[in-house]
């Protein structure tokens, strides 16, 4: 099973211009179809607050590219972007496309970045999200979700075997990113597909890493700081095998007493 990520340097704002270099990166991939493809957060805009300026139109411009992508690529496809909610505020969402070009998931960002504002221009989301790919079941996360363990742990009990983190996550805090990415791997001994964006944006800078990391917390695949394609082939089996020689998940316990 093979996996994708396209990591790049958004142009601020512009979708056309998004769609043409993802569009460029997947062309010289020549993607293997059956893959999965992972692009980041608010990929086609880059992280802006300006809601009114690039939620979806009626023409839902951002899921047709996605419907295209996949069904060109004969592949399941994620990609982040926004969508109006009440009140003129948006919501951070992953939608996820599968190779006959359907919406089998959409995932909204459960924890916007209260630290970079996010919470005054976007609702929050309430539900966890899992879809299958081949033998996986995938759950997607969107970045400021990764600091928070308890998620992932509560999908890895639903049957999730496989992360996927869609970012726009600055390069400040570069080192938290990539050690957060190997902790949720490891403690739930699945495949982690992290991809970040690159480059730079009105307020902040982005190192990239975007990472393909596998269930002992080994990175398989690192983009470094430039545009770049990431890929990877998974290996089930062998995760199924790790999981059952070494049972860590089977000794989870969720009922605690407290003096």
């Amino acid at each position: 099973m093979h996996v994708y990520g396209i990591q790049i340097d958004s142009v601020w704002e512009d979708k056309t211009a998004n769609f043409d270099k993802v569009t460029g990166f997947l062309d010289d991939a020549n993607v293997e179809p059956g893959s999965l493809i992972v692009l980041s957060e608010m990929f086609s805009t880059g992280f802006s607050l300006n809601v009114k300026d690039i939620c979806e139109s009626e023409s839902k411009e951002t899921e047709r590219f996605l419907r295209e992508t996949a069904k060109r690529c004969q592949s399941t496809v994620i990609g982040g972007l926004v969508t109006l909610a009440s009140d003129n505020r948006g919501r951070n969402v992953a939608s996820v496309i599968d190779p006959a070009g359907n919406k089998i998931a959409r995932y909204c960002k459960l924890h916007p970045f209260s630290f970079a504002r996010e919470t005054e221009y976007y609702d929050p989301g309430d539900k966890l999200a899992l879809f299958p790919w081949g033998e996986f079941t995938v759950a997607p996360f969107l970045c400021y979700d990764l600091r928070f363990p308890e998620i992932f742990r509560h999908t890895v009990q639903l049957g999730a075997d496989m992360y996927v983190v869609m970012a726009c996550w600055p390069e400040v805090r570069e080192e938290h990113w990539m050690a957060l990415l190997r902790a949720r791997a490891i403690e739930n001994q699945a495949y982690i597909i992290g991809v970040n964006r690159c480059g730079n944006d009105p307020e902040h800078s982005y190192s990239g890493r975007s990472q393909i990391i596998d269930p002992l917390g080994v990175v398989i695949a690192d983009a470094q700081s430039e545009e770049t394609v990431i890929h990877a082939e998974l290996d089930y089996p062998a995760l199924v095998k790790y999981r059952q020689q070494f049972p860590a998940l089977s000794d989870i316990r969720t009922e605690y007493k407290f003096d």
